[in-house]
């Protein structure tokens, strides 16, 4: 016989609705657990990257630059003149003293302007003299003249007086007194005239002559300035040292300001260095310097620091206080480390790639485990060529990573292997 069954639809809707909240319960709960991990970190291979270590201690400031050995005294022999190169005595190696010929110019004008100078100055000089002749001869004229005016003044005084005598006896007529007072009055008269001429003479035979001197000293400067120009064609080292370069042709065309030779003296040398403009601020003349020639250090001096900057660099000098390795010469490429400053007693270490003096960045130290790194922030202080000091974020026995890290910007651990 059989049963009617009753509610077994009922509890098999149930038992699936059942079983779908229960799915749907574990993978939320899945989902959350997965959110809840914390990501990997990534994982650097150890010989990749640069570690240093936090060490306490005196810290030196330096600044490096790039260049080159350069003469002290270096110099360039210009055209004075429009010329022609004729004779090269000179190529560049060879030595020469200061008065040595390097090279000849000619120049028919220049050579024929200073004969007409030299022989115009012969002429002004042989005027001058005839000149000067003449006045004395002149002057001995007026001086003659006074005396034969005196001499004639002298005897018709006294024939007045005879005839004023006379004149009072009755022996001689009143015309004839008053023709030898007269006589002697005009002679007076003309003496007076005569020493006044011979008393001018003087400044009038020194203005002629000044200006008679005047013009010979035109003439002279004309005839130096031509001389000048005519042995300007020989054109002379200037100082002792060897030629470095001629750069002109014989047959070559000049003009005045035109380059024809370089002069050094290779024995005495300094070093330019180029430092980047950021950091020729704190370099100043009379900071030492650690030269390498590339055959040993040499202690130096900053001599000058040029006020320009030029593609992104300042020239420094530095004036040698050593002796010089064998075999430097001029244009060699030297290195230099400018020291700017010494700090005791700092925390310091290794300058971290990109790395910016007084600002702060993030470092990953590593941990006490020696195999992961968590990201730090560390403040950053005075920094040198490759160290940098440490003023707040670590300590001193820290290990962090130097090298770029820029590809964990977005990790705050790394794992190294």
């Amino acid at each position: 016989m059989d049963f009617l069954r009753t509610g077994i639809v009922e509890k098999k809707r149930r038992n699936r609705w059942l079983m779908a909240i229960a799915g749907v319960v574990v993978v939320v709960a899945v989902t959350v657990a997965v959110a809840s991990l914390e990501p990997a970190s990534p994982t650097v291979d150890r010989d990749t990257v640069w570690i240093g270590a936090v060490e306490r201690g005196d810290f030196e400031r330096q600044v490096r630059g790039h260049g080159k050995l350069v003469p002290e005294s270096l110099r360039w022999v210009q055209a004075q003149t429009t010329g022609r190169v004729e004779i090269v005595h000179f190529e560049p190696g060879q030595r020469v003293m200061a008065d040595s010929v390097i090279l000849e110019l000619s120049n028919p004008e220049i050579e024929r302007a200073a004969v007409d100078a030299e022989n115009a100055l012969l002429r002004a000089e042989a005027e001058l003299e005839s000149l000067r002749l003449s006045l004395v001869s002149t002057e001995l004229d007026y001086r003659a003249r006074a005396a034969e005016v005196d001499a004639d003044f002298t005897r018709a005084s006294l024939q007045a007086q005879a005839n004023r005598e006379l004149f009072a006896k009755g022996l001689v007529s009143d015309i004839q007194l008053r023709s030898s007072e007269a006589m002697a009055h005009a002679l007076q008269t003309q003496l007076e005239i005569e020493n006044q001429r011979l008393e001018m003479s003087p400044d009038a035979n020194h203005a002629l002559l000044a200006a008679k001197l005047a013009e010979v000293e035109q003439h002279r400067a004309l005839h130096t300035l031509r001389s000048d120009q005519l042995q300007s064609l020989a054109v002379r080292a200037g100082i002792a040292g060897v030629v470095q370069e001629v750069p002109v042709e014989i047959g070559q065309q000049v003009v005045p300001g035109t380059m024809l030779a370089r002069v050094a003296e290779p024995t005495h040398l300094q070093a330019e260095l180029r430092v980047p403009a950021t950091r020729a601020r704190d370099v100043l003349p009379g900071q030492s310097v650690a030269v390498d020639t590339r055959n040993g250090l040499v202690d130096g001096v900053v001599r000058r620091v040029d006020p320009s900057v030029q593609e992104g660099s300042v020239m420094v000098e530095v004036r040698f206080e050593g002796s010089l390795p064998d075999g430097v010469r001029p244009d060699m490429a030297v290195d230099g480390a400018i020291r700017i400053e010494h700090l005791t007693d700092v925390l310091y270490v290794g300058r971290p790639v990109q790395s910016q003096e007084n600002t702060t960045v993030g470092l990953f130290r590593l941990e006490a485990d020696q195999n992961h790194a968590s990201r730090v922030s560390v403040s950053l202080g005075s920094a040198s060529v490759d160290t940098i000091q440490i003023n707040d974020g670590l300590d001193e026995g820290d290990r962090v990573i130097l090298s770029d890290t820029s590809r964990f910007d977005d990790n705050e651990r790394i794992r190294l292997n």
